[in-house]
């Protein structure tokens, strides 16, 4: 898996964001057990300090929990994950729409070119 990040913004939320897309994604299944702290921030790049952070705020939200001796593991809430998830792409597509109406575009004009693309990119 690949961890860029963007110089803008801090590693800790971006972390949380990488994590949290691998759990919505199926990357990371429900009830699977994730990476030690260390191993992920080694993978990643980071300081396991920042990388324990991001994950304890993760469990907090109750996205993944604790298991006193044998680590940390994704919900398996899959209501709760749906959830999450329809949330971030609703946020993706208020961004993209705002975007789009700045370069001129109304919904209906979005909404043409989205059909138009139909056949689907390869990409």
């Amino acid at each position: 898996m690949s961890w860029q990040f963007d110089n803008e913004r801090p590693i800790y939320t971006q972390l949380l964001e990488k994590i949290r897309i691998l759990i919505i994604s199926g990357q990371y299944a429900p009830g699977s057990r994730l990476p030690s702290v260390r191993e992920l921030a080694s993978e990643a790049a980071v300081n396991p300090n920042t990388m324990q952070r991001a994950l304890a705020e993760l469990e907090q939200s109750g996205l993944i929990y604790s298991q006193r001796t044998s680590g940390r593991y994704v919900t398996e809430d899959k209501i709760m994950i749906s959830s999450i998830r329809e949330s971030i792409a609703q946020e993706k597509i208020h961004s993209f729409y705002e975007e789009m109406k700045h370069l001129g575009y109304s919904r209906e004009e979005v909404m043409n070119l989205l059909n138009k693309d139909k056949g689907g990119s390869s990409t």
